[in-house]
Order: structure tokens, then C-alpha cells, then sequence
């Protein structure tokens, strides 16, 4: 085994990576057969944003979505996943599908290296092998990084735990090389992750603080403070590594007065702490993550905020964010413990606090955060078994060792039942039918049409039917309001009328957007603003294509807040002229959006003006969970009484007027069963028969387009087109 040892750290990193790579591969195995999960003969990725990307790589690849200045947004701000991607995609026998399918659990399996390095410092190879196989199946990084995960998470961890290995071995001797070699891969970091730049900010911080405690004496840390600010200031890439090649030069050659390096270095950080922007990203997106209720725009006009219809925003219990870290509560505490302990120390170690802050502001964040604390914690808690186990037995190595290994499994073991359970419920964003569907709507459709519906399809449309969509994963603001008051109308004309100008309005600033990038000879840089126009007057101001144009609607430019209602009943009177029609609109009516259909609605049943909720709307979907004689017992606790036409609210009875019972055909055709209970009811109940769902429902809500039209089948065929149709979705054109 001696002449092996040599090799030992490279071999335990094998192994970790092999380990990670086999475990994330049973979800391919879980679903390799299921040919719902399959389009063109390869699994399908299972995360929205993972569409983001992909089009942006298609779009270079293929020459699609011409008519999408968001893709510009992606390239410019995504740089390194998209190029890198792209290239993969063009040198390698695999097809794109495949390539942002695998792509995931290849890069985010890297994490074990820096890991097991970390503990390679202090010649506990052995325990860094045991944390990395901890860390890299870890609840929730394993849920993030899983096959089919195609987002930026995958660079999320595995950048910031190879800069904070350098960090740490540069504290531990003092080695300039290491800290270039940090900071390169730092730019390198934001080059494909944007969003690390709050997460470097804070690292530098803390390593400002523990030099000055700990390495004030040393002046390669001056040399460092140098060096990591300025790796943070917005230059670009190829300028900060030239100027990385001439310090690196200076400081091997070069000796000034220690003043001059501690002066300068002061300088830097104040350069940093006041001009970077690092502390307000900070503080923005913390602001972003607790923020609740309506979001008042520049005006006045209060529009709901998405921050609190993101499930990975909101606060989660104890319990779970624990569970996300180490995979159980009392391996979380272990892991508390370890880590404190291995700071102690190892003081060095320390340097994580601002990746175990930002886990553990997942708390009250949001589950997505949970992350970052996993790598420290793992370390700590292998860590801890280790002291443990020289308490036990200081004097037998190979029993310590064996102590240690089967502690970690019974760690490890949880993340892996997580992830056999996790397998079993996580699919593709759409099945193989709702594609066939956007397909279907590619080949009728053109690339500068749009395709309105909620925005959690909005890039799957993307990449699907090559259409543009008003909202998508990124830009979900205020414009939310503008595609759910289309969708709970009971207004077709509404409906109608609003999508145009919309879209119009929408279209005319992505115009003046195109022609600015168009003048700009270098193409270097993407515009910061955009400019909506009406009737030649610039009325707002739009960010990178992601701005709403909500407010340039219902405010027109104006200095004084309008009442938007006047607008509205404007847009529903047929006295209203609408735009002059420059490109085709599509509504997306998928039957999965039942189930978030009580959210959608939430964005526009609000009073602009004030916020406030316009009417108390109901939209229930349960499935049967009991009977008893006329009673149904359903899943949301609502008892539905078919045979005295009630819905019981615990012990209030509320009178139905009608129930529908919808049948959907292999060809999508809608067959329905209608029934009129009360005249006077105030309720409808709608059973699908594809979904076998009850939705109990207010009447308002029954009259609305989606129920109408993505439901029932029932729409107005002057106003619109049925252009798709299966059973899934439902696809509408707009015809003025």
C-alpha cells in the first residue's frame, strides 16, 4: 500500500467524482424507459431555466429565435455556461439534448476535488474523501445539480470552494502564486455565474478581517489585498489577467517599502467597499428574498411582487433546512458542532463563514441557499467523528479509521434514500405530448410571434415552438399583471384587445432596442436601456429587454397617476381601436396550469392604485379521497354533495349553479356534461376526466378565459382561433 500512498489523493478524488457521477445516473435509470420523458429519443431536462440557456446555445448553433433580444441578455451576462456549452456542443458526437442533459452532474461532480484538497492541508486526505462523498449527494446540492439540471448551479459551488481552497493554502503559506491562482479563477467565476459576485464580495470582506487579525505581520497579505480587490472591480476579463501577469511580475521582482503595500492595499478595499456595488448586490438580493406583498413602481402604481409566489424564496421549516445540508437533523447539528470545532482549530477555516452564512440564510431565504453551507459543514462533520474517535481509541489508527468510515455512512446513507425518493417524483418541464404541441406551434408560427401564457413556460416555448413570449423565468415583474388579467377575464374583447397593445407597445421598444445595438459598430456591449414609444414619445424606460411594460400602459407616461379600470373598460368596449397588427399572438393554455391557477390569478385581482385585492376569487382543484353515499370527500377537505348540488366549507354550504364534467379525447376534442344545479349558486364545479380533478370554483372565475377556453373548449371564434389542440394544451390565435 506504500508505494500507492503517494497516490492517494488522487485516487480518493476519482473515486468521490465516480461516486457522485454514479449516484446522480439513477435518476436516468429511474425514467430511462418512460417514453413520456423523451423527445427525440433522449430524457428531457427538468428544470425551467435550463430552456433559458439551451435556446440562447440553439440560437448560436442554429441561427433560431432570431426575433428574442433577451438571448443577447443570456450571451452577454452568461458568457462562460453559454460559449462553453456551445463549444461542447460543437466538437463532441452528441446532440444538444443530450449534452444539457449530462452536463450538469459532469461539472458539478468537480466539487470533490477542492474538498479533498482542503483536508490535504492538514494531512487528513482520508476525511476530505469522506466529506466529499457527503458533500457532493448533500440534499439539497444534489437537487440542484442532479441529471437534467441544466442551470448555472452547476458552477454555483464547485468556483467558490476551489477559491476559498486557494485562499486557505495561500493563509497557510504565504504563497503569491496561490493567490493569483485565485483570482483568476474568481473572474473566471463571474464569467459563469454573474451571481457569485455577492458571494466573492463577502469572501473578500472576510478575508479582509481575519489578515488584519491574523496576518497583519505578513506583507504578501498586503500583496493579496491587492490583488483580490482589484480582481473585483468591473474591468474586463482579458484586461484584469493582463494586469494579474503585470502584478504577478512586479511582486516577484520587485521589492517596495511595506507602507506602500499597506497603503495601497487600504486604498483597494475602500475602492472596493464603496464602488464595486458588491455591498449593494448584497443587500438587494437579501432585500429581494424577505421582501413581501406589492411592489410600488417608479409612479405609483402597486403591482404584486413575485418574491412570494417562489417556492424556493420562502422561509421553510427547521426541519428541512436541515435535512437540505447534511440529510438529517442530528447530522446537521454534528455538522454544527464539526465545523465550529475544526475552526477552532484550524483558524484558517474560518474563511467559510460567508458561504455558511449564506446557507444559513436559507431559513428565512429560501431553500435554494441551503447550498452553500454543505462543503464546511461536511468537512465539519467527518471532522468531528475524527476527534471522536481518538477519544474512543487514541492508539489504533484502523479502528479510528472504521469508526470514521461508518459514522459517515450513516450520514451519508439519508442523502441517498432522499435521492432514491427524489428520483421517483422529479420528471421533464413538459411531458413528450405538451412538446408535440409546441412543435406543432413552431411549424404554424414565425420567430418574431409571441406566445402569451404564465411564465413558468415561458422558456420551454422558447425552445420548443421558437416564439417570444411577454414573460418568462427572468422577466416575471410587473408584466405578470398584464398576461393574468388576460387569462381571468371574463372578457374575451379584454383579452383580445390587451394582448395587442401589449405586445405592440412591447415590440416597438425591442425596435428602437435592436436599431441602438445595430448603430453601436463594436456590438460590444448590450444597451442598458431601451425606450417604449408612443406615438413617436418616449413614455418609459425598459432594462435590457427585462423591463415591464405594464406601467408604460396603464401610467402612458404620465406625471399623475391614471385610474387604470378606465383603461380596461376602454379595452372592452368595441369602440376601441387596437394597434395596427405587426405579428401573430398565440395563447398557451396548457391543462397543467390548473394547478397554479389560483396563483395566476393573484397578479392581476389586485387594484393598482392601492394594492389592494379586487375580489375574493376561488379556485380550488382536489381529487377524491372518499365517499359516503352523495358525499365527496376531497383532497383540499371540501365535502362536494352531488346530490343536493353543495359544497361544504367545514360546516357552511355554499349552493352550486352548475357542474361541468369535461371528457378529453386522444385528439383533444373536448366533450362536455353540463348540469344546472342552482340558479341562484354562487359556485361551479368542473370535473376533468384527463386529470381526474374536482375544481370548486367562484362563477367569476368559471367565466374566465382559461376556464373557458383551456378547460371547456368554449371561446369566441371572431376573436380567436383554435390552431393546436391535444390533451394537453390548448393553443389559440389571435386573429385581430
Amino acid at each position: 500500500m506504500k508505494k500507492y500512498k503517494k497516490y492517494d489523493v488522487v485516487i480518493y478524488i476519482v473515486l468521490a467524482y465516480i461516486f457522485s457521477l454514479l449516484l446522480r445516473m439513477t435518476w436516468v435509470y429511474e425514467h430511462i424507459n418512460d417514453a413520456s420523458y423523451k423527445w427525440g429519443g433522449q430524457l428531457m431536462i427538468n428544470t425551467n431555466d435550463g430552456y433559458f440557456f439551451a435556446t440562447a446555445i440553439k440560437h448560436l448553433l442554429f441561427g433560431t429565435n432570431m426575433d428574442n433580444p433577451l438571448l443577447l441578455v443570456a450571451i452577454n451576462t452568461y458568457t462562460g455556461t453559454i460559449y462553453s456549452i456551445y463549444f461542447l456542443a460543437k466538437i463532441l458526437p452528441f446532440s444538444l439534448d443530450t449534452i444539457i442533459l449530462y452536463a450538469p452532474m459532469f461539472i458539478s461532480s468537480l466539487v470533490v476535488i477542492p474538498i479533498i484538497l482542503i483536508m490535504r492541508l492538514y494531512n487528513k486526505t482520508f476525511l476530505g474523501f469522506l466529506s466529499a462523498l457527503l458533500a457532493s449527494i448533500a440534499w439539497s446540492y444534489y437537487n440542484r445539480t442532479m441529471v437534467g439540471y441544466f442551470d448555472t448551479d452547476m458552477f454555483a459551488l464547485v468556483f467558490p470552494v476551489f477559491i476559498l481552497y486557494f485562499l486557505i493554502k495561500f493563509v497557510r503559506n504565504t504563497s503569491i502564486l496561490d493567490i493569483f491562482i485565485m483570482v483568476i479563477i474568481a473572474v473566471i467565476y463571474e464569467v459563469f455565474y454573474p451571481q457569485g459576485y455577492a458571494a466573492l464580495t463577502a469572501i473578500f470582506i472576510t478575508f479582509v478581517i481575519y489578515g488584519y487579525i491574523f496576518l497583519r505581520e505578513n506583507i504578501n497579505f498586503y500583496k493579496a489585498l491587492i490583488v483580490f480587490a482589484f480582481s473585483l472591480f468591473k474591468v474586463i476579463l482579458a484586461i484584469k489577467l493582463i494586469i494579474f501577469a503585470i502584478l504577478y511580475f512586479i511582486f516577484i521582482k520587485k521589492d517596495f517599502k511595506e507602507k506602500y503595500y499597506k497603503n495601497t492595499s487600504i486604498f483597494m478595499i475602500l475602492l472596493v467597499l464603496i464602488f464595486s456595488g458588491g455591498i449593494d448586490l448584497i443587500i438587494n438580493k437579501l432585500d429581494w428574498y424577505i421582501r413581501k406583498g406589492t411592489l410600488e413602481d417608479q409612479v405609483g402604481l402597486h403591482f404584486y411582487d413575485v418574491a412570494q409566489t417562489i417556492s424556493e424564496a420562502s422561509r421553510i421549516p427547521f426541519t428541512i433546512f436541515a435535512d437540505r445540508i447534511t440529510g438529517s437533523v442530528l447530522g446537521f447539528f454534528i455538522a454544527v458542532v464539526g465545523y465550529v470545532l475544526l475552526a477552532w482549530r484550524k483558524k484558517e477555516m474560518l474563511l467559510f463563514l460567508p458561504l455558511v452564512a449564506i446557507g444559513f440564510f436559507a431559513y428565512k431565504g429560501g431553500l435554494r441557499f441551503t447550498v452553500y453551507a454543505i462543503p464546511a459543514l461536511s468537512m465539519g462533520a467527518i471532522y468531528l467523528f475524527w476527534e471522536i474517535s481518538k477519544l474512543i481509541n487514541p492508539n489504533n489508527k484502523k479502528i479510528q479509521y472504521s469508526m470514521i468510515f461508518f459514522a459517515s455512512l450513516a450520514l451519508i446513507y439519508p442523502n441517498i434514500k432522499h435521492i432514491q425518493n427524489y428520483n421517483k417524483i422529479i420528471g421533464p418541464v413538459f411531458r413528450n405530448g405538451e412538446v408535440k404541441d409546441l412543435e406543432k406551434l413552431n411549424k404554424i408560427s414565425d420567430d418574431k410571434d409571441y406566445t402569451l401564457t404564465w411564465w413558468d413556460y415561458g422558456y420551454p416555448i422558447w425552445y420548443y415552438s421558437e416564439t417570444n413570449t411577454l414573460i418568462d423565468g427572468g422577466k416575471h415583474h410587473n408584466d405578470n399583471y398584464i398576461i393574468s388579467k388576460i387569462l381571468q377575464t371574463d372578457s374575451p374583447l379584454l383579452a383580445a384587445n390587451l394582448s395587442r397593445l401589449a405586445i405592440e407597445r412591447y415590440t416597438n421598444a425591442i425596435k428602437s432596442y435592436k436599431n441602438y445595438i445595430k448603430h453601436d459598430k463594436d456590438n460590444k456591449y448590450i444597451p442598458k436601456k431601451f425606450l417604449l414609444y408612443k406615438k413617436g414619445k418616449v413614455i418609459h424606460t425598459v432594462g435590457n429587454g427585462y423591463g415591464a411594460v405594464a406601467e408604460s400602459i396603464f401610467e402612458g407616461g404620465a406625471k399623475k397617476l391614471q385610474d387604470p379600470q378606465k383603461l380596461l373598460d376602454k379595452l372592452g368596449s368595441s369602440e376601441y381601436k387596437p394597434p395596427k397588427k405587426s405579428r401573430d399572438i398565440y395563447f398557451y393554455m396548457p391543462l397543467r396550469m390548473v394547478n397554479i391557477f389560483s396563483t395566476v390569478m393573484i397578479f392581476g385581482n389586485i387594484n393598482l392604485l392601492n394594492g389592494k385585492k379586487l375580489r375574493d376569487s376561488m379556485f380550488y382543484p382536489a381529487y377524491i379521497r372518499g365517499k359516503n353515499g352523495s358525499k365527496l370527500f376531497l383532497t383540499n377537505n371540501l365535502v362536494f354533495d352531488t346530490k343536493e348540488g353543495l359544497v361544504y366549507f367545514g360546516k357552511n354550504a355554499l349552493k352550486i349553479r352548475y357542474f361541468v364534467e369535461t371528457k378529453r379525447d386522444s385528439n383533444g376534442d373536448i366533450n362536455l356534461k353540463p348540469m344546472l344545479y342552482h340558479k341562484d349558486g354562487n359556485l361551479a364545479v368542473v370535473y376533468l376526466n384527463a386529470t381526474n380533478q374536482i375544481i370548486v370554483m367562484d362563477m367569476k372565475t368559471f367565466k374566465s378565459m382559461y376556464v373557458q377556453m383551456g378547460l371547456l373548449g368554449q371561446y369566441d371564434k371572431d376573436l380567436f382561433e383554435l390552431v393546436v389542440k391535444s390533451p394537453y394544451s390548448r393553443i389559440y390565435k389571435l386573429k385581430r
